[in-house]
Formats: C-alpha cells, structure tokens, sequence
C-alpha cells in the first residue's frame, strides 16, 4: 500500500493505539478470529498507561524498537521488537520478540509489510534472533512472516485459552545475522 509512513513511536501516539488495541476486545467478543493474544477482561486506562510507561523506559534503554505506521497521518499500526533477557549483556540479551497490531480497516494492506520491513532493519545491530508467536489458525500472518525470512521452530498446543476453546500457537524465528529469502537484507 502506498501511503504508508513508518516512524519512531511518540507518546502522543499513546491514545490512538491504545484505542486499536482495545477494539480488539470488540472483535473478540462479536466472534471474531482475533490473531493477537489478550487478557481474559480488557485492561482498565490505568493499566494501559502503565504499559506504555514501561514501553518508554524499554526504548530510552535501547532495549526495543517502537514503530508506528500512519495513513494519511493517522495511526493505522505499530510494530514492537524487544529484548526478551534483562540486558544486553545477559546471555539471552541478543534475542528479541516481534510484536504487531494492525487496525481491523488496514489489516491486508500492506500495513503490516510496511512495519515489518523497517522494524528488522532497525532492530538489526541491536538484536541477533528475533521470534514471534502466531495463532496455527493465522496462516496470512505466517505468509506475511515468511515473506520476511522467519521459519517454523516449534509448535505450542493449546496455548491459549479463549473463552472454553483452545487455540495453538507457531514459534517462528529470524536469524537477523542471515540474509532473508530474495538477497534483501530483509526480505
């Protein structure tokens, strides 16, 4: 999708993701296949303030790379890798986890491409392994992430457990040392 600006997340972005993150829990309750893992109830305003607070001191840390996607200079998505070890310097301080969320209007237009592709140029030199977890049932998303050079590493049964159904989740990993799949840097 043409149209897309990918930037630096800024605090002034709290409001509108924090607004695409909870209609998730619109989408969930209306029966929808929502790709993204959420709490039993939705968070309360305070307990979203206080994520973001700890998102800020991660980036101030160098510890996560916060993107935010715009269309036409709104907030459409954002996309998250950060540090699973405590620091740097622990011995799983060069693995991080992806994160992403789309607006239900733009998800399939190439927002999530547009994240992505700056996303790992960005967390490279930061980050050496970078994974995510992906409902089995998302197989758009897994395109999307193979697309990208991620692979299948694991398979979790019933990791989570929506309402009484129970849904598995894919391991996929990126070696941001290895070239992705076309000779690109990234893709």
């Amino acid at each position: 999708m043409s149209g897309v600006t990918v930037r630096p997340f800024r605090t002034s972005d709290e409001a509108e993701l924090a607004r695409i993150y909870l209609e998730l829990y619109d989408e969930r309750d209306a029966g929808a296949a929502v790709g993204i893992t959420l709490f039993t109830t939705r968070p309360a305003p305070d307990d979203e303030a206080a994520w973001y607070a700890h998102q800020r001191q991660r980036i101030d840390a160098g510890d996560l790379v916060y993107l935010v996607a715009e269309v036409g200079g709104k907030v459409v998505g954002s996309c998250t890798i950060g540090r699973v070890g405590p620091t740097a310097s622990a011995e799983d301080g060069h693995v991080a986890e992806l994160g992403i969320l789309v607006a239900q209007e733009m998800r399939g237009k190439g927002v999530g491409s547009a994240l992505l592709e700056r996303a790992l140029t960005e967390a490279r030199g930061k980050f050496e392994i970078v994974f995510l977890s992906v409902f089995s049932f998302n197989r758009g998303a897994q395109r999307l992430y193979e697309r990208f050079g991620f692979s299948l590493c694991g398979h979790l049964p019933r990791v989570v457990k929506r309402g009484d159904q129970y849904l598995d989740e894919e391991r996929m990993v990126r070696d941001l040392s290895q070239s992705a799949p076309g000779g690109g840097a990234n893709r």
